[in-house]
């Protein structure tokens, strides 16, 4: 790769993004937010339209969005390794706490009782009712996107798990190519990334023998280690539209196959909300809640390698890509298919998992309103919703 014209130094790029990892919390749109603050306004690493730009791209792709935006300002300024430096810095601080937080759950778990288990998942409720919100009225705003959103809705529940999953996608991609409008393109502006066509290919390349090959040497193998990376890497793969979207994806690789409980698996999601950084590390809780310290970088690691590949494999063909209107018309259909996907993970299974009693019911929609119309901050509802579930229920 040969590297953008100003290098900096990749320990720089860390601490700048150390301290957005510390202090970035509300989600992807959020963190696209203080990136645009940090690295547009203040300081003019990109221009506005580049920075337009890499939203595009990081959106087209699956993955972590706000994640690959990062990486790719730090490839921008230092290379490969300045990319590294911008994933570590930006995702460290929410990695660790949660597999302390994992840890602590498994070695004394008694300390924390049933009712703030169930106020956890109450709150998670909460958080994926307004992301559901959130991203119809942005990716749905016509009635033949919210139809699509609907069919991919009824069919996710109709056809549980991963393929069905994937066939939600696929399908939604498939339709708007062949029934939507292409969206207006806005004016252009190349990036400052240079990778070559060959260096893009072998990483694509790379991205795809371990899609398929994962799967086949953890069958050939036997390997309990394979099986999770390859559970992680899939996920990572097929996650379009942001981090909340990869809660049915988990759930139907680890909770179906029996290898964390359910309660346990949305209570470390609602503590995921109360933590900054990417929605990603919710990987780090479940394989520390899974295989101990080992198993948090581990899982880590695994869901975020396709974000990785997949920006830098497609980088270089992006510009003459997003030309083409039939590519742009398949991702507004993947964009409604994946609302869909998550409009039925609102209902099974967190909602079957969290909402019992009218009074579940009713501290659900306070936890709505206080993210929706008091635009508190997810952490302080989360640490609400821990503590009304201790007192009372």
């Amino acid at each position: 790769m040969r590297h953008a014209a100003n290098d900096r130094c990749p320990w720089s790029i860390f601490l700048v993004f150390l301290r957005l990892g510390l202090t970035s919390f509300g989600g992807p749109v959020a963190h696209l937010g203080y990136f645009r603050e940090e690295f547009v306004s203040r300081r003019r690493w990109l221009s506005e339209a580049s920075y337009a730009e890499l939203i595009a791209l990081c959106q087209f792709l699956p993955g972590a969005a706000s994640s690959q935006v990062g990486m790719a300002i730090g490839l921008s300024q230092a290379g490969y390794r300045g990319a590294l430096a911008a994933w570590v810095g930006f995702t460290l601080p929410s990695a660790v706490l949660l597999i302390v937080f994992a840890q602590g759950l498994s070695s004394h778990g008694e300390a924390m009782t049933a009712g703030v288990l169930h106020g956890l998942k109450i709150v998670a409720a909460a958080v994926v009712a307004q992301a559901v919100w959130g991203m119809m009225r942005t990716l749905c705003p016509d009635t033949p996107r919210r139809l699509l959103m609907v069919i991919a809705a009824g069919t996710a529940l109709l056809v549980p798990g991963v393929w069905g999953q994937l066939a939600v996608i696929l399908l939604a991609g498939a339709a708007g190519c062949l029934l939507l409008a292409p969206m207006s393109r806005s004016a252009e502006d190349s990036l400052s990334i240079d990778i070559s066509p060959q260096a893009g290919i072998r990483w694509l390349a790379m991205f795809v023998a371990l899609l398929l090959g994962l799967p086949v040497l953890a069958h050939l193998l036997e390997s309990q280690t394979l099986n999770l990376l390859d559970a992680f890497y899939r996920t990572g793969s097929l996650v379009f539209g942001g981090g909340h979207v990869m809660l049915p994806l988990l759930q139907a690789e680890v909770v179906a196959n029996g290898w964390i409980g359910n309660d346990l698996f949305l209570a470390g999601y609602g503590a995921t909300q109360a933590v900054p950084g990417p929605l990603f590390t919710f990987a780090a809780f479940l394989g520390s809640a899974m295989q101990g310290w080992s198993g948090g970088p581990l899982c880590l690691l695994a869901i975020f390698a396709p974000s990785f590949l997949l920006l830098v494999g497609v980088l270089p063909f992006w510009a003459r890509l997003r030309s083409r209107p039939r590519v742009q018309a398949a991702m507004l259909g993947v964009n409604a298919g994946v609302v869909g996907l998550l409009l039925a993970t609102l209902y099974q299974p967190v909602g079957t998992s969290a909402i019992f009693s009218f009074l579940d019911l009713a501290l659900a929609a306070v936890a709505l309103g206080a993210l929706m119309l008091g635009r508190l901050a997810p952490w302080l509802v989360v640490l609400a919703g821990a503590l009304v579930g201790w007192l009372v229920l």
